[in-house]
């Protein structure tokens, strides 16, 4: 499933063993599958992406540090 949402809060993620990143706030798009999620970006000429556990994201959903807009159509 893939939707349309937007940062309000601070979401983090983590490549490999590395420290927490921060994704700014704004609009993004978010694919969820049964056992991550994949979050993509635009910030002027670059893009950015991040998978995280479901679990994660769920949390962030539930504090509303990540707010979904609409559901794509396939």
């Amino acid at each position: 499933m893939i939707s349309t949402a937007r940062i309000t809060g601070t979401v983090e993620y983590r490549e490999g063993d590395g420290a927490n990143i921060t994704i700014r706030p704004g609009p993004c798009e978010v694919e969820e599958t049964a056992l991550d999620v994949t979050i993509s970006w635009a910030d002027g000429d670059s893009h950015g992406s991040a998978a995280m556990p479901i679990a994660d994201y769920r949390r962030y959903i539930a504090s509303k540090a990540i707010q979904v807009d609409a559901v794509k159509a396939s």
